[in-house]
């Protein structure tokens, strides 16, 4: 999947805490927050606007993927 570089600002206990799941989860902290607003996004119910078939087969993978890390949290 692509990515584009973006500047945020968290507040410190958010930075700390994905900080720290990242690095349970064995992986960069840019992946971790991606996944984690995946999760967030596809939880909340927004639906992304139609993208190329390719770039679609990636992202049915990953919202499955997320639906289910959902389900299994609980």
């Amino acid at each position: 999947m692509a990515t584009r570089k973006v500047t945020l600002s968290l507040d410190t206990a958010a930075i700390e805490y994905a900080e720290r799941a990242a690095k349970a989860h064995g992986v960069s902290l840019s992946s971790w927050l991606s996944k984690a607003a995946r999760r967030e996004a596809v939880r909340t119910g927004y639906h992304a606007r139609p993208v190329p078939v390719a770039d679609a087969t990636a992202d049915e993978a990953e919202l499955a993927a997320a639906e289910k890390e959902l389900r299994a949290e609980g």
